[in-house]
């Protein structure tokens, strides 16, 4: 009642192999991309925190070299 195997695969053997390797393939690109945008992420974040960094040492300097702004006095409201 056992089955040998035979030398050679049978046809669903081979197409089963043929889409588990471009699955592994296709898995490997998809790595490689995420990876990838990852990295562009990471550059982007740098960039746009060192940007940020001079507009706020920038603005402090602006602002420590204004006067004081002095306070006003508050009027009282006129009787009605």
């Amino acid at each position: 009642m056992s089955a040998k195997k035979s030398a050679e695969p049978s046809p669903e053997g081979i197409a089963r192999s043929n889409r588990q390797r471009l699955a592994a393939e296709e898995g490997a690109r998809a790595m490689a991309d995420a990876e990838k945008q990852a990295v562009e992420v990471r550059k982007n974040m740098t960039r746009l925190r060192e940007l940020r960094q001079a507009k706020e040492a920038a603005d402090a300097t602006l602002l420590a070299s204004l006067p004081a702004p002095t306070p006003t006095k508050r009027r009282k409201k006129p009787p009605q």
